[in-house]
């Protein structure tokens, strides 16, 4: 995401401001199973975008606390998730087609229905579709580090993003971050840690919760001796 902007107080991007970007779009091969999933599984799990208020009781058919994850890649991790916690209604949000229908695949062989898909960016689909205060829970797991020095600036979490993000959590929802590069890390923490809606639940970076599972990129990168940082903070109740 190109999030060096801040949003204009009224979370809606004027002329005068260039829209920033939860993603930059890459393409990538499409497998036949993540083909057929998009044709019989999309029409029910892929929401259209629509520039106004989501009424998500209607789309889950029930009433329950909801986490909106940015970024599912391949989506394994996602779909975990929502089968080890059917109380929680999930909305993944990613571009990535092969993502998308690699998701869709989890939900029929897991037979899910407490997730739903945005194939869109994430920031119109907080800025449009939900509302203040509603949400229990943000993921974003390993988002692009952009690693060079001068491409930080296109890392997603930065100060005027995530004050406003912060907007759309519940007083105590949560936000869950995750990196495996140490630098992110340690700017998610400035961020984050500087944001006043917000508080941080551990004295620095977070024990990984056991909500998150361990995907296999992870575990092999842990084997290597590389290291990852969770970070869990919640919004301020008063």
């Amino acid at each position: 995401m190109t999030a060096s902007d801040a949003l204009p107080p009224d979370d809606h991007p004027t002329p005068s401001h260039r829209p920033i970007r939860s993603f930059v779009l890459r393409t990538g091969r499409m497998g036949s199973g993540q083909v057929r999933a998009l044709a019989e599984l999309g029409p029910r799990f892929v929401l259209p975008f629509q520039p106004q208020l989501a009424d998500w009781d209607t789309v889950f058919g029930r009433s329950a606390p909801r986490v909106l994850e940015i970024g599912f890649g391949m989506g394994q991790a996602t779909a975990q998730i929502a089968a080890a916690r059917p109380d929680l209604d999930f909305i993944g949000v990613e571009v990535h087609e092969p993502g998308v229908g690699a998701l869709l695949r989890e939900i029929g062989d897991r037979q899910l229905s407490n997730l739903r898909i945005l194939q869109h960016d994430a920031v119109e689909v907080l800025q449009h579709m939900v509302a203040p205060a509603s949400l229990a829970g943000v993921h974003i797991y390993f988002p692009d580090p952009w690693h060079k020095k001068r491409h930080n600036k296109r890392r997603l979490i930065q100060p005027g993003f995530v004050q406003f993000l912060a907007t759309r959590l519940a007083p105590d929802g949560w936000l869950h971050c995750a990196t495996d590069w140490e630098d992110y890390a340690q700017q998610m923490l400035a961020v984050l840690g500087a944001e006043p809606q917000l508080r941080n639940t551990a004295e620095g970076y977070a024990p990984k919760p056991d909500l998150r599972p361990l995907t296999k990129f992870e575990a092999r990168g842990l084997r290597l001796g590389h290291g990852v940082w969770d970070l869990l903070f919640r919004k301020r109740a008063d």
